[in-house]
């Protein structure tokens, strides 16, 4: 079995994407646009809300994780789940936190933890939420 995250936009899942290929790294590996299915081509079968050049489906990568996404009605954010960006120094957490804080809003700000030496949550301006850490080792328990 494997678990696959699946984000949903509200119309601005390219510009989503674009940005997290900019400040993130991520690698855009497919998407399709509404526009390019026969059967939702016609804006008249869309839902309402969509833009027939919206994305209905796309794949990225982020590290070594798949990311699946698609345009949709709006809805409200979940705030019980998180992408998490484990990284491997305070710098590239601090760089991180502060592109996705851009336009976003503040959860938990950037600081020292007992488990980490950077963490940091928050929501992006696309409504995605994020935790950011630079793990400090911990030993067994």
């Amino acid at each position: 079995m494997k678990v696959n995250t699946y984000l949903n936009f509200h119309g601005n899942c390219e510009e989503a994407m674009s940005f997290y290929e900019q400040h993130l790294g991520a690698k855009v590996i497919a998407k399709s646009r509404f526009a390019d299915m026969s059967s939702t081509g016609d804006p008249q079968n869309l839902p309402p809300g969509l833009n027939r050049d919206g994305i209905m489906h796309a794949r990225f990568t982020l590290g070594d994780t798949v990311v699946m996404a698609s345009d949709g009605p709006k809805a409200e954010p979940m705030r019980s789940a998180y992408l998490t960006l484990s990284v491997d120094s305070n710098e590239e957490a601090e760089r991180i936190y502060k592109a996705l804080t851009a336009g976003g809003e503040v959860f938990m700000p950037m600081g020292e933890t007992f488990f980490a030496h950077r963490f940091g949550q928050l929501r992006d301006k696309f409504g995605i939420n994020w935790m950011v850490i630079h793990e400090k080792p911990m030993g067994p328990r």
